[in-house]
Order: structure tokens, then sequence, then C-alpha cells
């Protein structure tokens, strides 16, 4: 059996995964306790995340080395932080400065494959757009897990989530309402 990849990914209503010289605040400040607790869980399921390289850089610069404590005093990210990670990168080098951080070399449709077939435990990527965008195309994400939150950020967007991608239809088959606002959909994609 292989395992399920889920491409777990926090968006914008018009579709970016972040932004650039706004004042927003982490999780464009909408988060409220129901969020936060299911994040939190979410994240307590054993699991293996999976991470590009870029994506990789910026936990490290936002979260703190493994030598460090967490500069986040939020306990989803700390959480996240520590659970085993596969960091995939053609350009990094190790050792990585993560805790149980495992760097794998390689082209990510590869790694990713060998992981479904060898993981016991689902796999998760939070962010990795590119590398995500790139397994959808190889059929490798079994679920893309959409956190949408409640803004627009048509000046300050960045990172558009799906620029680029492949076209696929999305079977809607989960939902959730956090907080009142903010809307989780769990999709299952197949390429149109």
């Amino acid at each position: 059996m292989t395992a399920i990849y889920t491409f777990d990914v926090f968006s914008t209503l018009d579709g970016f995964g972040s932004y650039e010289d706004g004042d927003w605040g982490g999780y464009w400040s909408k988060q409220g306790p129901e969020f936060l607790d299911h994040r939190l869980a979410l994240y307590g399921e054993e699991q293996r995340m999976v991470l590009g390289a870029n994506t990789y850089r910026q936990f490290v610069q936002v979260l703190g080395a493994s030598t460090e404590e967490s500069k986040v005093g939020d306990p989803v990210n700390a959480r996240m932080r520590n659970l085993p990670t596969t960091v995939v990168s053609t350009t990094l080098e190790g050792p990585l400065d993560w805790p149980d951080a495992t760097l794998v070399n390689g082209d990510a449709v590869d790694v990713v494959a060998r992981l479904k077939e060898e993981s016991e435990v689902p796999l998760r990527s939070h962010g990795s757009l590119s590398m995500n965008r790139a397994l959808m195309a190889a059929g490798l994400v079994d679920r893309v897990q959409v956190t949408l939150f409640p803004v627009l950020t048509g000046q300050t967007g960045a990172d558009p989530i799906f620029r680029g991608a492949a076209d696929f239809d999305l079977e809607l088959i989960e939902h959730r309402n956090l907080d009142g606002h903010i809307q989780e959909l769990i999709y299952r994609p197949t390429l149109h």
C-alpha cells in the first residue's frame, strides 16, 4: 500500500500563498482558537513532512534552526518543526540544521514516488509550491488541502499557489469551517 501524500497550503481568496510589504501578520491575522486547535491536532498525527529546498530555507529562517528554540511562540509551528522531515533538493548540502530532517538529493518526482512506496506513515507537504505543482502533474498528490483565509491581497499578494500548474478536476472529499470564517477544503485531484 502506498502512503497518502497531502499538499497542504494556505491561500487568500485571490489565490496567493503569502504577501510582500504588507502588515497582515501570520495567518493574515485571521487565526482563532478553533483554527489553531485544529492545526495542532493535525500535526499531532503520525506523519512525515516533505519540503522543497526553498520552503526549508524559509522555515529555518522563520522557525529557527535545530540548535535554537523556536523563534515563534506558536505551538502549531513548534509541533510541525519537530516532525520527521524529508527535504528534497538538488542544491542543498547536509547536514541540515533542523530537528529530525533528512536531505534527499534528486528530482522531487522520483524522491516522492519512492517515499510513497516506502513510508509507513502519511506524507504531508506544507507550502513547497513549485515542487508540489510538479508532483501534482506527475499524479503523486493524493489530496490538496487548501486552507482559505478571508482576505484579498491584490496589492500585496505573493506566491500564486497554482500559477503554472496543469489543469485538474477536483473532487471535494472533506471541508470544514473554522472560527466562522476560515475554510478548509480537501480535494482529490485528477489531471484534466
